[in-house]
């Protein structure tokens, strides 16, 4: 099956409402009529709206960098998924190391996350990966498992199909060090046959990225590999013209 690769921004903490407004004003016309990709930006939530009206009339999508598993109440600080819809966002990225590390997410308030974006029409971008302890004691496979089986637990066939996994080691995250293409293709692979364990012929849908120092000059590596569809990228999504090339380098490598 041919599965169009997805390559996501994501920000993090940055970028305000003008800086957001400006880069999507050079970003855009970069990318125009460029095929064989999908493209997602996933600026923080105060520029969500104003990212979303750049958008308008483009093929990009927009997506949140988090969200909360209720739709309302006494949730200080939070935002729901009816209030990401409303603003127009198709992806939500879920359970990204610096939210299981920093503010303490477990895996079963991501699972109760990844429920609540599919109730409300949201996709999920879900992040798996190990920390380099965990990597250097030969657990990266088990960590990956349980972080996936924990977040898709009680899913249909036809949610796992549409899910976007994104495996990024934790220690590659932000530290200019990435995984070699062969070993974050090993872990895809392995991502991929179980969610077939369990899902059967899903996982053939299923989108898997990776994520942890993605460059322009090295995504065509990793997109050449048959369990690969995209990638989330961090630090080089934030200059416009140094993401388009990331971007067009992508769609060349499944050419």
């Amino acid at each position: 099956m041919v599965r169009t690769p997805l390559i996501a921004a994501n920000w993090k903490m940055h970028k305000n409402v003008a800086e957001a407004g400006t880069f999507i004003g050079l970003f855009s016309p970069a990318v125009a009529g460029l095929d064989g990709v999908e493209i997602v930006l996933c600026p923080p939530f105060t520029a969500l709206a104003t990212v979303g009206r750049g958008l308008l009339g483009t093929s990009l999508a927009l997506g949140a960098q988090n969200m909360y598993k209720e739709e309302q109440g006494a949730f200080t600080g939070e935002v729901s998924p009816g209030m990401l819809r409303d603003l127009g966002v198709k992806y939500v990225i879920l359970g990204h190391s610096e939210r299981r590390a920093i503010f303490g997410e477990d895996d079963a308030l991501i699972q109760a996350k990844v429920q609540s974006a599919y109730r409300h029409g949201l996709t999920s971008i879900l992040c798996v990966g190990e920390t380099l302890a965990e990597r250097e004691a030969g657990q990266t496979e088990a960590v990956v498992v349980r972080q996936l089986e924990a977040a898709t637990a009680g899913l249909s066939p036809d949610q796992a199909a549409s899910l976007v996994v994104a495996y990024e080691p934790v220690w590659a995250i932000g530290t200019g060090r990435n995984a070699s293409a062969a070993d974050a293709s090993a872990v895809c692979t392995v991502i991929r046959a179980q969610i077939r364990s369990r899902f059967g012929p899903a996982a053939d849908s299923l989108r898997i990225q990776y994520g942890g120092s993605v460059k322009p000059e090295n995504v065509s590596e990793f997109q050449k590999q048959p369990d690969i569809d995209g990638a989330l990228v961090g630090g080089a999504s934030l200059d416009p013209a140094g993401f388009a090339a990331l971007v067009r380098a992508a769609a060349g490598a499944n050419r």
